[in-house]
């Protein structure tokens, strides 16, 4: 496995593979990999004959009042992880390889950017599209791969690849979760003894919500009364968001459960934000 610093070393390191006819998958990550990245890694290499995987902590997604300087951060525990799931070149680049000193072209969305984390978080998307298209074009993968953890980072991204009409199949896969059903994340680190135990409020509010709509209720206000009372009963959490909505359009909020439906929660556990979700289809 070969790891690149540099724009132009990445691209000639894939001109290479391009002209042997080998198809290229992406794996965009900010690194501090866990088990959930590395699903993503593995999907990855049984998709395609090379597989990039960046590891860059992108500050453009970060507000002055985020945790951009104490994002974990661990490489040789990247490396490690990135070579033991097949991937064949790590693009590691520092901020100002990405971002020169006159950098001012942004890449951004509406509708879809605008509800659910980008509420709280208003410029979050713009980096997000801004770095992503950025490592499409430093790339040019044929498949990039995206948790279903980050959802609307998922649906905002195949809205960008849609409306710019890149030539890119984006793959969403399943959240990978730990054994008592935490869902995986880097910032899961964050959390002290206490708040590890209490956010599992998480995923046991929406696989109620999930066996009550199963179970035949299809109005929307009252699956979120229904994860809001539940975590509301967790004295370390604090609901940043709450919301249901459509998948496959817009991510508008809908009263009636029908169609292919996202849940999706935004938590504090202390303070630390810790998201979830889930997709069904009526």
């Amino acid at each position: 496995m070969k790891i690149a610093t540099e724009i132009e070393q990445t691209r000639d390191i894939i001109s290479f593979w391009k002209k042997e006819g080998f198809s290229v998958g992406l794996v965009p990550t900010m690194g501090y990999l866990h088990e959930g990245h590395k699903s993503l890694i593995e999907r990855a290499v049984k998709e395609n004959d090379k597989v990039v995987v960046s590891v860059f902590v992108n500050p453009m997604q970060f507000a002055p009042n985020e945790d951009f300087d104490s994002y974990p951060r661990d490489f040789d525990k990247d490396i490690a992880l990135c070579e033991n799931a097949g991937a064949k070149l790590v693009f590691h680049p520092e901020p100002d390889e990405m971002y020169n000193k006159n950098f001012t072209s942004y890449v951004d969305t509406a509708q879809v950017s605008e509800g659910l984390c980008g509420k709280s978080r208003p410029i979050h998307f713009r980096g997000v599209c801004t770095v992503v298209c950025k490592l499409f074009n430093i790339v040019q993968p044929d498949r990039a791969y995206f948790g279903e953890k980050d959802a609307q980072q998922l649906a905002v991204i195949k809205r960008m690849v849609d409306d710019l009409n890149m030539n890119i199949k984006i793959v969403g896969c399943p959240i990978i979760r730990e054994e008592d059903g935490l869902a995986k994340s880097s910032r899961n680190i964050y959390l002290s003894a206490e708040e590890r135990k209490a956010a599992l409020i998480l995923n046991k509010s929406l696989k109620l919500a999930k066996e009550k709509i199963y179970a035949g209720e299809k109005a929307a206000e009252k699956i979120k009364t229904l994860i809001v009372d539940m975590i509301n009963n967790e004295p370390l959490a604090k609901i940043d968001y709450v919301e249901i909505v459509d998948w496959d359009k817009n991510l508008d909020e809908v009263k009636v459960i029908e169609g292919e439906i996202l849940t999706a929660i935004a938590v504090y556990i202390g303070k630390t934000r810790l998201i979830d979700n889930f997709i069904v289809k009526c």
